[in-house]
C-alpha cells in the first residue's frame, strides 16, 4: 500500500485532515455509525463512489485504526467494516459538519440522491439532551435511532426498530430538511402539527409536552 500523503504541517487540524480528508472518508463514516456494514451495503448507500476508490478508502481506514475489518459467522459468512471507537469519535466533526453545512443545503437538486437514514444525524442533534429508541417514518423509508446512547454501539440503522421504541415519529422529508437545517426546532415542528409523536415511554410524553 503507497504511504498515506500528508500535509507535512505540524498543527492538529492538519494532522487530521491527513486521515479524513480524502473524499468520501467521512461519509464512510456516516454510514458505519449505523453498525457493521457489507462492502454491498456500503456501496449501494454512497452513490457515486466508484467501486475501485470505496475499496482504497476503506483499506486507507483500516490502516489509519479507524475501521476493522471482520467475517461474520455461518450462515452470514460475509465480510464487515466496522468503526473502532477511535472512528466512531468522528460523530462530533460529523455533527459539526451538518450544522456548518445547513444554509448550503437549499433545495433538493434532481441529481441529489437520498436515503432515509441520512436525516439521523440532523435528528440526533434534534433530540441532544434525550434517551431513546426512535423509530422515525418518512416517505423514503423508515429508520431507527438511539438518542442519548453512549455504549459505542450503532446510533441509527435502516427500517424497523430492533426493540418496541420510545417513540415513534412521523413527518415529511420537508419537515425533516427544515429541522435539519435550523429553520425549525423538532419541539416546534410537534406542536405545530408537522410531527406526528405515538408511543408511551417516556421520550414519546417529553416530545409531546415539549
Amino acid at each position: 500500500m503507497p504511504p498515506r500523503r500528508s500535509y507535512d504541517q505540524y498543527c492538529s487540524a492538519a494532522r487530521a485532515l491527513d486521515t479524513v480528508g480524502d473524499r468520501w472518508t467521512l461519509l464512510i463514516v456516516r454510514e458505519l455509525l449505523a453498525g457493521p456494514r457489507r462492502y454491498t451495503d456500503l456501496h449501494a448507500d454512497l452513490p457515486g463512489v466508484s467501486t475501485d476508490v470505496l475499496a482504497s478508502r476503506l483499506k486507507d481506514m483500516e490502516r489509519d485504526g479507524l475501521t476493522t475489518r471482520r467475517r461474520l459467522p455461518p450462515p452470514g459468512a460475509a465480510h464487515v467494516y466496522e468503526l473502532t471507537p477511535r472512528g466512531a469519535a468522528l460523530l462530533p466533526v460529523l455533527q459539526a459538519l451538518g450544522t456548518w453545512g445547513e444554509t448550503d443545503l437549499g433545495e433538493r437538486r434532481p441529481t441529489d440522491a437520498v436515503r432515509a437514514h441520512w436525516f439521523a444525524l440532523p435528528l440526533l442533534r434534534a433530540l441532544d439532551g434525550e434517551t431513546g429508541l426512535v423509530e422515525v417514518r418518512l416517505e423514503e423509508g423508515r429508520f431507527h435511532l438511539r438518542a442519548g446512547a453512549r455504549d459505542g454501539g450503532p446510533l441509527y440503522g435502516d427500517g424497523p426498530a430492533p426493540a418496541e421504541p420510545d417513540a415513534r415519529l412521523a413527518l415529511d422529508s420537508g419537515t425533516c430538511t427544515a429541522i435539519g437545517r435550523g429553520e425549525l426546532t423538532l419541539s416546534g415542528a410537534v406542536r405545530a402539527g408537522r410531527v406526528e409523536v405515538t408511543g408511551e415511554g417516556p421520550l414519546a410524553k417529553a416530545l409531546r409536552e415539549a
